[in-house]
C-alpha cells in the first residue's frame, strides 16, 4: 500500500480535506520560518541597542543610532519617546505644564509599545488557528474514509482484510496529516510566544527607564 497510491484513490472528500490540511501545513512553515527570522533579528538589534544606549551620554547620538537599528523594538520606543522629551527640553522652566508632557511622553511610549506588541504578534493568530483546527478537520476526513469504507464493504459483500485495509488506510491518511500540520505549529506558538513575552518584558522597562530620565530632567518641582 503505497502512501501516494491511497491519496489518489482516495474519496473526493478525502482528498479536498487533505489538500486543505497541505494549504495549512504549507502556510505555518512559512510563517515559522519568516517569525523565528523576525523575532530573532529584534532580539539581536534589541541588545545591540541597549548596550549602545548605555554606553552612550548623549541621547541625540542615541536617537542617530536607532536608523541602524530598524528591527529593534526598543529602537522605535526611543524614537517615539525622544521626539517628545525633545518638546520638553524646549519648554520653559518646570512648570505644571511639563506634567502634561510628563503624561503625553508616557502615552507616546505606550503607543510605541503597542505597536510593536502589534507587529512581533503578526499572523501569530493563524499558527494558533493551525494548531488547533487542523487535528479536527483531519478526524473528520478520517470518520468521513471510515464511512465510505464501510459503504464499500457492503457493496461489494466482502468484510476480509484485504478489502477493508486500503479504505482504512486512506481514512487514517487524514489524521495524519492534520497532526502533521498541528504539532509544528502549537510548538512554534509556544516558543514564539514565549519570546514575545521576553520582548514586551524589555519595552516596559525601556520605557519606565526613559520616564525616569524625563521626570529627573524635565519633571516639576
Amino acid at each position: 500500500m503505497n502512501i501516494f497510491r491511497l491519496i489518489t484513490q482516495a474519496s473526493l472528500v478525502v482528498q479536498v480535506i487533505l489538500l486543505v490540511l497541505l494549504f495549512f501545513s504549507v502556510f505555518s512553515w512559512t510563517i515559522i520560518i519568516f517569525k523565528r527570522k523576525s523575532l530573532k533579528s529584534a532580539s539581536v538589534q534589541s541588545q545591540r541597542f541597549l548596550s549602545y544606549y548605555k554606553k552612550s551620554r548623549n541621547l541625540i547620538d542615541v536617537q542617530e543610532a536607532t536608523k541602524k537599528y530598524e528591527a529593534s523594538p526598543l529602537a522605535a520606543i526611543f524614537q517615539a519617546g525622544f521626539k517628545e522629551m525633545s518638546l520638553l527640553a524646549k519648554s520653559s522652566p518646570p512648570n505644571n505644564q511639563n506634567l502634561t508632557r510628563l503624561e503625553n511622553l508616557n502615552r507616546a511610549l505606550t503607543k510605541a509599545s503597542n505597536a510593536e506588541v502589534s507587529r512581533m504578534e503578526r499572523m501569530m493568530s493563524f499558527l494558533a488557528t493551525t494548531g488547533s483546527v487542523t487535528p479536527f478537520i483531519g478526524l473528520f476526513g478520517t470518520v468521513w474514509g471510515i464511512m465510505d469504507a464501510f459503504m464499500k464493504i457492503e457493496a461489494t459483500r466482502s468484510a476480509s482484510l484485504i478489502s477493508v485495509a486500503p479504505g482504512i488506510a486512506e481514512a487514517l491518511i487524514a489524521t495524519a496529516f492534520g497532526l502533521f500540520a498541528a504539532i509544528p505549529a502549537v510548538i512554534a506558538y509556544n516558543t514564539f510566544l514565549h519570546r514575545i513575552k521576553d520582548q514586551i518584558t524589555e519595552m516596559e522597562d525601556f520605557s519606565l527607564e526613559l520616564l525616569s530620565i524625563a521626570d529627573r530632567l524635565y519633571g516639576s518641582s
